[in-house]
């Protein structure tokens, strides 16, 4: 006769015991895995506002040291804008106010560094090399501001991260080599993203 080993209720328990340990154990590595990349998409998208809201910063700072007829208006429409990114940043859990400037970004004064293109690129040259994307809080049809190229201005932006392409015309003066506003930004962005590192920047028509 064959003999069956039964396992005493001390084994059992100590053998289910060690069980849950391993399961809850999975369980905190995976909450721990998602905490983080959480964590990370919500720093990504604050960055993105502060960039923002920066860059909009560093435009009525150069319209009140160099202003013009249209000086006035044109700081407070982007008042208004700040505002908004703001507002966004409270609803995002981010710092409110918190600003940073693009790192490539130039001031509205300089002109084109060589090799970037600037006004006189050629149809389908690249442009605003190095240069990160990021929205000017505008509202409208999709368009684009620029200190590098006038208005009138036709640039194709790619975002590399998702092969998402739009064609903007610039409309207006920025701080930057181009920003685009809140309705062309959403043709291109990445879901919860208010920053594009990777992307390529053509003049085009």
């Amino acid at each position: 006769m064959s003999r069956r080993r039964t396992l005493s209720t001390k084994k059992k328990l100590a053998l289910l015991v060690s069980a849950a340990s391993v399961a809850g154990g999975g369980a905190f590595v995976m909450a721990s895995t998602s905490n983080a990349a959480q964590s990370a998409a919500d720093s990504t998208v604050c960055q993105g506002l502060a960039t923002a809201l920066g860059n909009n910063q560093r435009f009525i700072e150069g319209q009140r040291a160099n202003p013009d007829a249209q000086s006035a208006a044109r700081i407070a429409n982007r008042e208004a804008v700040i505002a908004q990114i703001q507002r966004q940043q409270e609803a995002s859990g981010c710092e409110v106010g918190e600003s940073a400037q693009g790192s490539q970004a130039a001031q509205p004064s300089e002109p084109a560094a060589p090799g970037d293109g600037g006004g006189a690129a050629a149809s389908g040259e690249q442009v605003c090399n190095g240069s990160t994307v990021t929205l000017s809080g505008e509202g409208g049809a999709p368009a684009a501001s620029s200190n590098q190229f006038p208005a009138g201005t036709k640039l194709k932006v790619t975002n590399l991260d998702n092969n998402k392409s739009t064609t903007v015309e610039v409309t207006s003066v920025s701080g930057s080599c181009v920003l685009l506003n809140n309705a062309a930004f959403e043709q291109v962005r990445e879901p919860g993203k208010f920053l594009i590192r990777r992307a390529v920047i053509e003049k085009v028509g």
